[in-house]
């Protein structure tokens, strides 16, 4: 099993600057796409931005030029940059992740894994 868990939201002021951090642990793995993404209040869930393993990168039309993803494959870490945030990027942000668990070294699963969320509020 993997695990991830996020860190760095919180408050912060409309035009403010907020990093989450998205850490995967377990054993045997290895990690390909990893992305964020965000459910406001009383709305779908959504993506915010990807990075596949190779260092691709795909964002939300409403973020894009304010927030980056970037990953660091040796800390299986994947973060979020967001700079000048709005009230409207309010909401409770996962990570996600694709991951291959092998189980020998000719047989491996693919699973798809949440984080358990953190909020991010920006104030007006």
């Amino acid at each position: 099993q993997v695990q991830l868990v996020e860190s760095g939201g919180g408050l912060v002021q409309a035009g403010g600057s907020l990093r989450l951090s998205c850490a995967a642990s377990g054993s045997d793995f290895s990690i390909n796409a990893m992305g964020w993404y965000r459910q406001g209040p009383g709305k779908q869930r959504e993506l915010v931005a990807i990075i596949t393993s190779g260092g691709s990168t795909n964002y939300a039309d409403s973020v894009k030029g304010r927030f980056t993803i970037s990953r660091d494959n040796a800390k299986n870490t994947v973060y979020l940059q967001m700079n000048s945030l709005k009230p409207e990027d309010t909401a409770v942000y996962y990570c996600n992740a694709d991951v291959r668990t092998y189980y020998s070294s000719s047989y491996y699963e693919v699973g798809n894994y949440w984080g358990q969320g953190t909020q991010v509020t920006v104030s007006s």
